[in-house]
Formats: structure tokens, sequence, C-alpha cells
């Protein structure tokens, strides 16, 4: 193989066992500097929200259709990538070490003389039996592990996986990549002497919100795996560990373990959702009903822009438009000077913690967080007589907050920041699982979510189904009862945090 002269540099870097936080810091970062990403089937692809927007992300599936690549190929396409001087990830699933073939491509790029770097990544066995409450090692009952393929090199003459040793083995056995090979692994330890008493689990989607753990006698273990249709991926574990200890299975016990919750914001919004229910356990469905316009382009917000520090007051009403005015004011060169000495209100503790971004502390922030409450409440705070208050928020916004304060004798102008459009996509699989039951709960956090979803989704098939409807607040509640869309719960406190522990609450009674 010839050298490459002109060559960049692969980072082999474990991508962890499942959830994308369990990614490595070190791997994290080389996935924000990579000018390619070459990623494994197993890698989280939520991972590539670290990787830069005009990185070059390839898909390297193996034994999945026509669209798979062979290891060779792989080899020649990292050769390839880095022999035009680019940073390459090769994002691998787990460590990329243990069972990953890292060894070969290694030795490829060191034959090719282009310089690489091992990353390892947390490993899909200690994950599995970490989030399962199974304790691979115990001062008690097992000193010792191993760790075995359950699948070997297709060209491979002979087995050296020694059956013997393992069915005699004092310890814990871990097979990965086993459950195609089930129950000729399960037949092979029992003939080699191993007890067909001996405890078994077999844990899928490790680390996953979607974790599932069976635990079975050595002999039924397949026999259940098929009764509650486990598949792969999956860590199997042999030994007095897979008892394990019910008090240890801490994910199980968090409060929305099992519960598959749909968000329905827009993309980015669906993503820190999503994010806060897998910290609760749940399982959370993207299905993106709407997408933030900005509007800032027009006229009348530049003419207003240039008059800010004019104003008394400047009111934000959700975190949307906060994040869009700032990404306004950076187009402009400009900065948060833009405010003179204007003092600022903030609909809700999320606008707020948005501010918070940009170091803006709003002067007011109401304690319940409704338009009606917040000028309810700054009327009682301050004398708006003759006072120039702006408001910056969504083009769709009711007129309740400008009436109010017209009311009490503020000067206000109400300019539009953004609006949002209906995102429609294909919802046909929503919808089956809807019929079937694998939905828990549907969460609407605007007016104009809820709208977009009925669009695509019927108010019929919802009402009767088991699925349980939340919302973030009165507005959105209320469009959800023009829908004809029965309502299960509403947030005490109308924020995304609150909308989850009213999720959380209602789950419990």
């Amino acid at each position: 193989m010839k050298s490459v002269v002109d060559k960049g540099i692969v980072y082999l870097v474990g991508a962890g066992p499942g959830r994308a936080d369990l990614i490595t810091v070190r791997g994290a970062e080389l996935l924000g500097a990579a000018d390619c990403v070459i990623c494994d089937r197993l890698a989280n692809p939520a991972l590539l929200k670290f990787a830069r927007p005009d990185a070059e992300i390839i898909h390297v599936p193996k034994r999945i259709g026509s669209d798979s690549f062979t290891q060779e190929e792989i080899n020649n396409l990292l050769i390839e990538k880095a022999g035009t001087g680019k940073t390459v990830v090769r994002l691998k699933g787990g460590d990329p070490c243990i069972f990953g073939r890292c060894a070969e491509e290694a030795k490829i790029l060191a034959e090719a003389g282009i310089d690489f770097e091992i990353v390892p990544g947390v490993t899909a066995a200690i994950a599995a039996a970490e989030y399962a409450g199974i304790m691979l090692t115990d001062r008690s009952y097992s000193s010792q592990v191993v760790f075995v393929t359950g699948h070997e090199a297709d060209a491979k003459q002979k087995s050296n996986i020694d059956w013997n040793l393992l069915a005699k083995f004092n310890g814990t056995i871990v097979f990965y990549m086993a459950m195609g090979n089930l129950d000729f692994i399960v037949a092979r330890l029992i003939e080699n002497g191993m007890n067909e008493k001996t405890p078994a689990a077999v844990i899928a989607d490790v680390t996953l919100p979607t974790q599932r753990t069976v635990q079975a006698p050595l002999r039924r273990l397949t026999q259940k795996c098929k009764q509650q249709k486990i598949g792969p991926p999956a860590i199997v574990v042999i030994g007095a560990a897979a008892v394990s200890d019910p008090k240890l299975n801490w994910l199980a016990k968090k409060p929305l373990f099992g519960r598959s919750i749909v968000v329905t914001r827009d993309t980015s919004g669906n993503a820190d959702f999503a994010a806060k229910i897998i910290a609760e356990g749940g399982n959370p469905i993207e299905f993106a009903t709407i997408k933030i316009k900005p509007l800032t382009e027009s006229n009348r917000f530049l003419r207003t822009l240039a008059k800010l520090p004019q104003y008394d007051w400047v009111i934000f009403t959700s975190a949307n438009g906060v994040t869009v005015f700032f990404d306004a004011l950076q187009s402009l060169a400009k900065d948060a000077r833009v405010f003179g000495h204007s003092k600022i209100a903030a609909i809700g503790s999320q606008t707020a913690a948005t501010l918070a971004q940009f170091a803006i502390k709003p002067d007011f922030v109401p304690t319940v967080f409704t338009t009606k409450e917040l000028a309810k409440q700054l009327i009682g705070l301050t004398n708006l007589q003759g006072k120039k208050v702006l408001l910056l928020r969504s083009q769709l916004a009711s007129n309740e907050l400008d009436q109010l304060l017209i009311t009490a004798g503020a000067q206000v102008d109400d300019v539009p920041l953004y609006t949002t459009v209906t995102e429609k996509s294909e919802c046909s699989w929503l919808t089956e699982k809807i019929t079937s039951g694998t939905i828990n709960w549907l969460t609407f956090a605007s007016p104009s979510s809820a709208k977009g979803f009925f669009e695509q989704i019927p108010a019929k098939l919802v009402n009767s189904s088991d699925v349980a409807v939340a919302s973030i607040g009165p507005a959105t509640s209320g469009q959800l009862k023009n829908l004809g869309v029965r309502l299960d719960t509403q947030a005490a406190d109308h924020t995304i945090d609150g909308l989850l522990e009213a999720i959380v609450k209602k789950q419990k009674t």
C-alpha cells in the first residue's frame, strides 16, 4: 500500500454505549473539530449535534441491505479522507477496541503512514450492567469477569472460544453480539457442564429510555427473550451477578421509565425537551409541528431597534423571542447596549433564563407565567401612565397583554419578532403508534404546536385512544379545547419544566 503524502489524521473514537451524553469529553471535542465523521450503526445519531455544521457525515452500516459497507470499504474510506488532509473521526459504538475491529483499522492507517489516535469509550457490557443494577464484580460472589463475542468472524475456520473453560468459569461471563446465536451459546455452555439453572440476564437497548432486562435461569433464557420480543442490540450476562438486587435497578425507578412521550415543538425546542425527558427515564419521540420564522428583517423591526432606548419597558413573552432578537442583534453587529436605560420584563423563568444567556437580568418576572398576570403584576408594581412599552413577541400572540397595558395608561408598541408556520411531516408511523397503544403522552407547549399537530393527526384518533394529553398552560389548553381534543393535565408552572412535572405528578396518581 502506498504512503500518503498529503495526510490528515484519523481519530478512532468510542461513541459510548447508547446515550449521547455518555461519550467522553475528548470524544465530543474531536467531533467538534472534525472535517469528516464516519459513523457506525451503533453510534447514537444524537452525537452528531457535537459535529460542525459543515462537517461531512458518512454512515457506514454493516450487513444492512444495499447501503451496507464492508470493512475493506471502510478502511479505504478512512485512507481516502485522511489522504486529502482532513481531520477524520471514526465514530464507533461502545469502546472502539472491544469487539470493534479497531485493531484492523489502526493497522491499515499505520501501514498507510496516516497518523491516528484511539479515544476510549464506555463499553456496552459495563454500561448495560450498571444501568440495570447488575454488578459484574462483587467481592461476595464474583471476583472475575470475562468478555466474550457471541459472533465470531465469518471467515474464521475454527472457534477459539474455550467453551469448557467458560462452562466452569467461577465469575461473570458477558457476551456481546449474542442474540443471533443465543440458542447455540446456551446449548454449548450446558453441554460443557454449566448448570442449566445458572442465573442469566439479557439487557437490550443499553442506557436508552427503551432499555429492557430479561432475567431467567440459563436453560429458559432464550424462551423468555422470545416471549418478551427481545432482540439486538443486547448484552448477555451469565453468572451469580445476573440475579441482581431490584433495589439497585436505579433506571427503572425513574418516574417516567418506560413511558413514551411525544414532543411537538420546533426541532430545536424538541431536542431540549427530549433531553429533560430522558433525564427522568422517559422515551421522547420527536415530532416537529412548527418552524420559527424570524421577522427581524422587516422595516418595522429595524426602525424600532433604532429607537429602542426611548422605551421605558421592553417585554419579552417567550424564550424563542429572546433568541430571535439576539440573533438579529448579532447579525447587525450590535449587542445589549441597544436597550439603553430601558427596563426589561420576561413572562417567566424560561424566558428569563434565555435572557441570562446574553448577560441580561430582567427587572421583572411575574410569579404566574401568563400574559394576564404579567400585565396585572407589572401594573401593580409601577405606574405605567404615559410610559412607553415595547412588546417583542410572536406575530400570533393575542392582544390581551397590550389591551391591559393600554388600559393602564401605557403607550404600547407591539412589534412581532417572529411567527410560527406549520411543519408537516410523514406521520403514518405516529398514527400507528397511537393506535397500537405504544404512546403514553402527547405534549403541547404552545397553541401553534397544538394546531400544527392536529392538522396532521385526527383529534378523533387521539380522543378514542389511551394516550394522555398534556398542555403547558391556559392558552394552549384553550387551543386544544377549540380543536375538540380532551385534556388530561395542564402545567401549574407554565414552562417546559412545569409541563414535565405535571406529567410526572399525573403518573404517580
